[in-house]
């Protein structure tokens, strides 16, 4: 009877096991393809989007433990004629002008710390409207415009917050100028963005195909222009998501 009742007990161990085994999902390595149709283009306005607005997915796990954080972002305040409330690339805070990105990669700062780098470009960029026309323009050239600010020490962070304006429902060519002169392999990439109504439109699909070799976050933060002098809490929120203490 005992050994009945052992030879049992090993087969209900083994059918468990089978099952337990049959029910682990293989890792998908391959992104999923957006099946969402591309945003119509923001004319050259900071952009903000949210990975609900069709971008594919490379990571949405939270991420946990202590990194090196570094928060760059690419900005173009528009400093003539344009109301520095109403649908404007630009906010001032403390008296102070910042164009849209750089105030929420500095709300970023805030929340989580880390390094701020500006990226730059030896060409100066205009307002609108011929920042719109400039922006079509290098768009239709595939231009990729000369950066003025170089990362010093880039091996010394894990995880590079990115932000930049949606035009015309693209990087701006700075960034790809940007993201195909570093090689982030092996670091994540957390894309933000500030936009006029598009979104993020498949640039973080852009950003896994121009950087393979990182793990670039789905879960990216989307704001309008239209919010981004009430986005401190959105902000917060989103960066303590991630679970990120800086060492």
């Amino acid at each position: 009877m005992k050994k009945l009742t052992a030879m049992i007990l090993a087969a209900v161990l083994v059918f468990s096991l089978a099952a337990c085994s049959n029910n682990e999902e293989e890792p998908n390595n391959e992104p999923p393809s957006s099946t969402q149709p591309e945003s119509s283009p923001d004319n050259a306005s900071e952009s903000d989007g949210s990975a609900a607005d069709g971008d594919s997915a490379t990571a949405d796990a939270p991420l946990s433990g202590e990194s090196n954080i570094l928060i760059a972002y690419f900005t173009v305040p528009e400093s003539d004629g344009v109301d520095t409330v109403a649908r404007a690339s630009r906010i001032v805070t403390d008296g102070e002008l910042l164009g849209n990105h750089q105030y929420i990669a500095g709300l970023i700062q805030q929340s989580i710390g880390g390094d701020m780098f500006a990226i730059e470009t030896v060409q100066e960029y205009p307002a609108r409207p011929d920042l719109m026309d400039l922006a079509a323009d290098e768009k239709s050239q595939n231009a990729r415009p000369e950066l003025s600010t170089q990362i010093e020490n880039l091996e010394n962070y894990d995880v590079i917050f990115l932000g930049y304006p949606n035009w015309n429902a693209d990087l701006p060519m700075p960034l790809y100028t940007f993201l195909e002169e570093y090689d982030f392999s092996g670091k994540t990439i957390i894309p933000f963005v500030v936009h006029g109504g598009s979104g993020f439109s498949n640039t973080i699909r852009t950003i896994a195909n121009l950087q393979p070799n990182a793990t670039v976050i789905t879960d990216g933060l989307s704001i309008s222009r239209d919010s981004v002098a009430n986005a401190e809490d959105d902000v917060r929120d989103w960066v303590q998501s991630f679970g990120l203490t800086n060492e």
